[in-house]
Order: structure tokens, then C-alpha cells, then sequence
């Protein structure tokens, strides 16, 4: 097994972000790519596993947040290694309005630094570690939180959004 060192990718504010074309669930074709959002915010957000309690209710917060991301011309795309009919199941039982993308590979996750090695209960694997990036119009990493706490994130995200749409004026 590779060392957490060996995943740690750094990512620089102000920088592109690293584009991506995922297998996708919830948009008009069949694959997304983050620059097919250009032009757009994005809110990118990493989570391990659909239908588990801490997802779960970290999608339902984003969910519940769209109109507000909606008014501020932003996106939100989450990305798990399930699989795309898993995202489409999940989608479906919690009505989410946004696309959810699949990384099996975990090639979007390595290239964002969030595939790391974790431990519980004195396991360790390889995970996703729940992380969410704030992207620009132009496509540049504008914020990031690693290692997130559910509650309060949405608000947290929709607050530096406002925060960075501010700051452009």
C-alpha cells in the first residue's frame, strides 16, 4: 500500500484546477467534465459513500442550499466512487437537483488530493477524505476545505461564495 505522502496532492489558490471527465448521473449526456462548467462557479465537493449517514445529510444540505447557489450562477457537483446508477438511486430517494459524478478509479480524487489513506478503529484503507473546492468562472481553485464537518458546511461554502462575489465587484 502507498503512503499517505504519496496522495497528498497540493493545490494552489489561484491556480486552474484540475479538469476532469467523470462518468455522470443527473446531466444531459452521459460524462461531465469541470470545464464544461465554465463560465460558471462551481462547488465541488468529495464525499466517500451515497447513502451513509454523513453523506447523506451533506448532499441534503447542498440540495437544500440551491436556490441560493442557483442565485449566485453557481453548480454544485458531488463525486464518490460509486457507481453511476448508485448516484442516480441516491439522487432519486433524496431528491437531489444536482449532478452527482462517479470517480471508481479515484483519478479525480488523487489529482485533488482528497484519496488518502484512513484509519478506523485501528484499520487503515485508502478513502476519500470529504473536502470541497470552490472554483471560479474562469476555472481557478478559489477556496478549499479539507477534512469537513457536516454540519454548518453548506452555510460555511454559500457564505465564502457570497464572500468571493463580493470580492469581484
Amino acid at each position: 500500500m502507498r503512503k499517505e505522502a504519496d496522495f497528498m496532492t497540493q493545490l494552489t489558490l489561484g491556480e486552474l484546477a484540475p479538469d476532469f471527465t467523470l462518468a455522470a448521473s443527473g446531466t444531459d449526456k452521459p460524462e461531465a467534465s469541470l470545464s464544461d462548467y465554465r463560465g460558471r462557479k462551481v462547488i465541488l465537493y468529495f464525499y466517500p459513500k451515497n447513502n451513509t449517514p454523513g453523506c447523506t445529510q451533506e448532499s441534503c444540505d447542498f440540495r437544500d442550499a440551491m436556490p441560493a447557489f442557483a442565485g449566485a450562477d453557481a453548480i454544485v457537483l458531488g463525486i464518490s466512487p460509486d457507481s453511476v446508477k448508485s448516484h442516480g438511486n441516491f439522487r432519486a430517494k433524496h431528491g437531489l437537483t444536482f449532478p452527482l459524478l462517479s470517480d471508481p478509479d479515484h483519478a479525480a480524487a488523487e489529482a485533488y488530493g482528497v484519496w488518502q489513506l484512513k484509519k478506523l478503529y485501528g484499520r487503515e484503507y485508502m478513502g476519500i477524505v470529504r473536502s470541497t473546492f470552490l472554483i471560479d468562472e474562469e476555472g481557478r481553485l478559489v477556496k478549499e476545505w479539507r477534512g469537513v464537518k457536516v454540519a454548518g458546511h453548506a452555510a460555511d461554502v454559500l457564505q465564502s461564495l457570497a464572500q468571493a462575489g463580493a470580492g469581484e465587484e
